[in-house]
């Protein structure tokens, strides 16, 4: 097959749109545009290491914090949100062996998540709306810096978004506890306590001959459990974009709001707390449970220690809503039975929680040896290793003392969050679509699998290379939201700047593999209706 029929048709022609039930097609759109988001935050990310390098003429300051404000958030809920929302609604049916509840919701979901998406990236683009992602108060609502209307359309793309993921949280919860029709009646109430974690906890308590089995596989009990972080998050977001809207709004109507008075530290207390339901609560609970997922298909075995995983994910639920405080460690106004309690002693709760899924997801693996090195397991291994470095940096940046000096630094975007995300988190996803890949395009082939070694090294050097050279940066001192003048970190920004080059291969290697495996064709199928009448892979009756 030539090249041109190749990147029209797919490798050996194998993958075709037309017989991919909606059920495929509604995850791999939402692959396709996460993935296309992504590449956009590598783009920004790029932007901004060479302006950290020397600032370009061509992109004024202003517009160098718009990128920097929208940037993490595309990262996030266009990319993050997009893969992990698309592989779930296809891994809660597809374990339980029955239909997604609704699949208009599903893309419903995606709609929302890809347009609101691009509206709050266009209104930073367009407009320079720049508050940075921690939106401060009052920061989002000075309208002395920011154009009003700019952070009108800012937070009505971040609203759609919020309720993109209440649609979703909504089908997987559906899904887990609705009786197809045609089938005998299902067990909706003990569906949904096993679903949370109560039959976990309760057989730690059991002698092993009283233990009853569980009624939803562990993969599905940590979407479940991060789902209700999801819901929380996007109410608390909604809630606060709702309370920027009132004061934007009135000023674009001639009412001055500035008397109207909000606290700033409840304000952030408020937004941390919605806000860390994501950055530690939903990442760590829907990682556990990826990792869960993908040592059990990779090994073909059952889980290790299957039920003090469980009892572990119901706790890191309940830390998850108690840790918030580590983000204001070094605020003046903070109280400080919240600084030692929530701030530090909960965040350090995180690395027992965190190293039972690293311990259990490696043993897991270990028990099956010796495995074959795929691509779905070098990806798994690789977010690990991402993890088990960023995890402890951050445990290190929840002592108060050590916060006063790392806080405002590069060392927090470095080592603790770009290879959290770009290391553990992202080489999980990788590893979830490396192994799903398969799956829901019917048997198609990987086009290249030297392109998805090259992807594998060159995103786990660069993810790593990066973090660690912008945490040497922050340890001599070097701010971030901070631009330099006077080269005085360009040593370490070049490193790392090559090293984000690299990401951005990686990511071009992995995109042009995938676009060849399918064809360009294949890739323009997806977004059409299926022809097909079933709803999913799995059976339509018990």
């Amino acid at each position: 097959m030539s090249f041109a029929d190749t990147f029209m048709n797919g490798e050996k022609g194998l993958f075709k749109s037309s017989s991919l039930t909606p059920m495929q097609k509604l995850v791999l759109r939402f692959v396709v545009i996460g993935l296309i988001y992504y590449g956009l935050a590598v783009i920004e990310g790029m932007i901004m290491r060479i302006y950290q390098i020397e600032p370009i003429a061509a992109i004024p300051d202003f517009q160098y914090f718009a990128i920097l404000t929208a940037h993490p958030l595309v990262g996030i809920f266009g990319s993050t949100y997009s893969l992990v929302f698309g592989a779930f609604l296809f891994v809660v049916p597809y374990l339980m062996k029955k239909p997604l509840w609704s699949i208009k919701l599903g893309n419903w979901t995606f709609l929302l998540i890809a347009i609101g998406t691009l509206v709050f990236w266009l209104a930073g683009f367009i407009t320079h709306y720049a508050p940075l992602y921690t939106l401060y108060w009052p920061l989002p609502a000075d309208f002395t810096q920011f154009d009003p209307l700019g952070g009108t359309f800012f937070v009505v793309g971040i609203a759609l978004v919020m309720l993109g993921s209440v649609f979703f949280v909504i089908n997987i919860f559906k899904t887990i506890a609705y009786t197809p029709e045609g089938w005998e009646k299902q067990p909706s109430g003990a569906l949904l306590a096993s679903a949370i974690g109560y039959s976990g906890l309760r057989n730690l308590f059991r002698r092993s001959k009283k233990q009853k089995e569980h009624l939803v596989s562990l993969p599905v009990a940590a979407v479940a459990r991060g789902s209700v972080d999801v819901a929380l998050n996007a109410g608390i977001i909604l809630f606060t974009g709702v309370l920027i809207l009132v004061y934007m709004v009135g000023h674009l109507m001639g009412f001055n709001l500035k008397e109207t008075t909000v606290d700033a530290l409840l304000y952030k207390n408020w937004f941390w707390w919605g806000l860390d339901l994501i950055a530690d609560g939903l990442v760590l609970i829907f990682v556990a449970g990826t990792w869960y997922l993908l040592a059990m298909m990779i090994t073909g075995k059952k889980l290790y220690m299957q039920n003090i995983a469980r009892a572990a994910l119901l706790v890191e639920l309940i830390v998850s809503w108690t840790v918030w405080s580590h983000h204001l460690l070094s605020d003046q106004a903070q109280p400080g039975i919240l600084k030692i309690i929530s701030g530090e002693m909960v965040t350090a709760f995180e690395l027992i929680t965190q190293g039972l899924a690293f311990f259990i997801t490696l043993a897991t693996l270990w028990s099956a040896r010796p495995l074959k090195m795929t691509n779905e397991l070098k990806f798994l291994l690789g977010g690990l290793l991402g993890f088990a470095l960023a995890v402890p940096a951050g445990i290190m940046q929840a002592d108060i003392g050590l916060n006063r000096i790392l806080h405002n630094t590069q060392w927090i975007v470095g080592p603790h969050v770009h290879v959290a995300i770009l290391v553990g988190l992202t080489m999980t996803l990788y590893s979830v679509v490396y192994i799903l890949f398969p799956i829901v395009t019917n048997g198609a082939k990987l086009y290249s699998q030297k392109l998805a070694n090259f992807h594998f090294w060159a995103h786990l050097i660069g993810g790593i290379g990066m973090g660690a050279f912008m945490g040497m940066a922050g340890l001599e001192g070097m701010l971030r939201r901070t631009i330099y003048l006077n080269g005085e970190f360009n040593l370490y920004m070049i490193l790392a700047g090559i090293c984000g080059g690299l990401l951005l291969l990686a990511f071009l290697a992995f995109f042009y593999n995938i676009v060849m495996s399918v064809g360009l064709k294949g890739v323009i199928g997806i977004f059409t209706p299926s022809k097909l009448n079933t709803k999913d892979l799995v059976p339509q009756t018990a």
